[in-house]
């Protein structure tokens, strides 16, 4: 077969299916993988499609979609609830302004599934694909070439990996959660608190609170305790009870009368068991807790860091499609800032009823 019926071909089919693959080419055509990859960088040259890893699109979102159908790319994240949330709508809210439509995935953090739910949205044809992996940047090292399978443009959400994790950089959008660390610290060093204690969840970010917070002990001078203990969620049962009594009980012996909580729900709770054991909060415990999912509706609402969830869902999907209708261009690490949420649990201004004078709580 000649080279300019191999390319006719291969347009033919990349206008009926919407994207190829090396794979499947080679077995349509009979040839060798470095043929069909020859001809694609020919055809890549002539503006006649885009090359992409594992095999090749077309030059716009019409060309990249069955006839008659909207340019469709998949997301897949570790939850579908609480954090992810906001980034999903975010994602979504971008591809509707595309005329784009989103298909989930969720992996429940565990990374079989997750082979599974990428190898689905991919079998459906996909144009590009948000994927934000179970295993963190602190499990880096065991993400090897999982990431290799997935031949359409890429953009990971809050992962940041990069060489010798993985073989080639990946364009990502992130939350720089070391930031809203030090924001956290900066914010309870300005209230005049020097010593602060920490209660992180053994998730994928406390991989880069802990960075901030180290960062934060140095620059601002500042003593950090990070206890070893989980706090619970909720509950009124014994146990429960203990790791929350034990965790204040700490907080007295370091002499810290702030602190820092990952998140939400740990600290709601941890904020009702020190009132019910006589505290005040803030005057005798200042809380800040990371997250700011439902951190306002706490008994007394608590000041929070805020990662901007639904921003870094509209950030990469609007990086995606970008890279889907324009020619390949350098690949990009974005980081998005946290911002401090003030509310009565730590540096919110109150109204003296009696005087009308503002003061700072914390």
């Amino acid at each position: 077969m000649l080279a300019s019926e191999r390319h006719e071909l291969i347009l033919r089919s990349l206008r009926r299916h919407g994207r190829l693959r090396v794979g499947e080419l080679v077995a349509e055509l009979g040839v060798s993988a470095i043929t069909v990859r020859r001809d694609l960088a020919e055809l890549d040259g002539a503006g006649l499609l885009r090359r992409v890893h594992g095999g090749a699109i077309g030059t716009s979102p019409a060309d990249q979609s069955a006839p008659g159908e909207r340019l469709t790319i998949g997301i897949v994240v570790p939850s579908a609830s609480t954090y992810y949330t906001d980034v999903i709508r975010g994602a979504e809210a971008t591809a509707a302004r595309y005329g784009a439509r989103l298909v989930l995935g969720v992996s429940g953090y565990d990374p079989a599934t997750e082979l599974e739910r990428i190898e689905k949205v991919l079998g459906i044809g996909v144009a590009g694909l948000l994927l934000s992996t179970a295993y963190g940047d602190g499990d880096a090292s065991l993400i090897g070439a999982r990431l290799d399978a997935v031949d359409v443009p890429l953009v990971l959400m809050e992962r940041a990996f990069g060489f010798p994790d993985v073989a080639r950089e990946y364009d990502h959008v992130r939350t720089d959660h070391a930031y809203g660390a030090m924001l956290a610290l900066r914010h309870f060093a300005s209230l005049g608190h020097r010593r602060i204690a920490v209660s992180l969840q053994p998730t994928v970010t406390a991989h880069w609170l802990r960075r901030g917070i180290e960062q934060a002990a140095t620059t601002l001078g500042i003593d950090i305790y990070i206890s070893p203990l989980e706090l619970p969620q909720t509950g009124d049962d014994p146990a429960s009870l203990a790791q929350l009594d034990a965790f204040l009980t700490e907080c007295e012996a370091f002499g810290a009368r702030a602190t820092l909580i990952h998140s939400d729900e740990q600290a709601a709770r941890l904020v009702e068991r020190a009132m019910e054991r006589g505290m005040r909060v803030p005057e005798d415990l200042a809380v800040v807790v990371y997250n700011d999912v439902t951190a306002a509706l706490a008994v007394v609402p608590l000041t929070a860091v805020c990662p901007p969830k639904f921003a870094l869902g509209e950030t990469a999907c609007e990086l995606l499609l970008r890279k889907l209708q324009s020619k390949p261009g350098p690949v990009q690490h974005l980081s998005l800032l946290p911002t401090l949420n003030l509310r009565a649990s730590c540096g919110a201004q109150t109204v003296d009823s009696a005087h009308g004078l503002r003061a700072v709580q914390g």
